[in-house]
């Protein structure tokens, strides 16, 4: 369910056809979250360690109503729910790109992504398909491979994109806490700054329930 943005009665109109004429209408942030907690959990319940903090990031997307904003053509909609599009990587070192529907019920959520996930690594290509391309998700990946301070994305500016973009690296400990380095970027006519330390609040709240 969507429901169409009153764009004339709308506190972000100026902002939105600000941003929306730029060639890059994307802004991003890299830091950190304190994942001491959350890692904690996943060693003591045995949780898949990709899918817990992947739940917690998009349910604390869910929980900010920038990140439920999207642009189609030149109308602005909030989505009730965002879903996830992560990136699965394969053995044979590919990636493709999957859809997980979003669930509060951290168990419903992991049975349904890892089946997902299971015919990701079945299949070869990049697995564009219908739900991987909907715009009431969220493009996730993950570079286990290693810390990073910055990150940049492939980006084609002649598709006017609105999806946040949400990536993890390797996280490393420091003076016995676990940093997990997150990089977010987002379209700058329907999310700020402040939208952004919202969402990075409510994530790290999560991780630490």
């Amino acid at each position: 369910m969507r429901t169409l943005i009153d764009l004339t009665n709308w506190n972000r109109k100026e902002h939105f056809e600000f941003f929306g004429g730029f060639d890059e209408p994307f802004f991003g942030i890299t830091t950190t979250v304190d994942f001491t907690i959350g890692y904690q959990k996943i060693k003591d319940f045995g949780y898949p360690y990709f899918l817990y903090y992947l739940h917690k990031s998009l349910q604390a997307a869910n929980a900010i109503e920038a990140f439920k904003y999207r642009i189609e053509g030149k109308e602005v909609f909030l989505y009730d729910k965002i879903h996830a599009s992560p990136t699965i990587g394969r053995e044979d070192h590919t990636f493709g790109f999957s859809f997980m529907e979003f669930n509060a019920d951290f168990e419903v959520f992991k049975t349904e992504a890892e089946k997902e996930i299971k015919e990701v690594k079945n299949t070869s290509g990049l697995r564009h398909t219908a739900n991987a391309k909907r715009i009431d998700t969220i493009h996730y990946s993950s570079i286990p491979w290693y810390n990073f301070t910055g990150l940049t994305h492939a980006r084609h500016f002649q598709f006017k994109d609105s999806v946040p973009k949400i990536s993890f690296g390797k996280y490393n400990k420091e003076n016995g806490k676990l940093n997990l380095p997150i990089a977010i970027n987002v379209h700058h006519g329907l999310v700020d700054g402040y939208h952004v330390g919202l969402y990075l609040e409510e994530f790290q709240r999560l991780l630490n329930e």
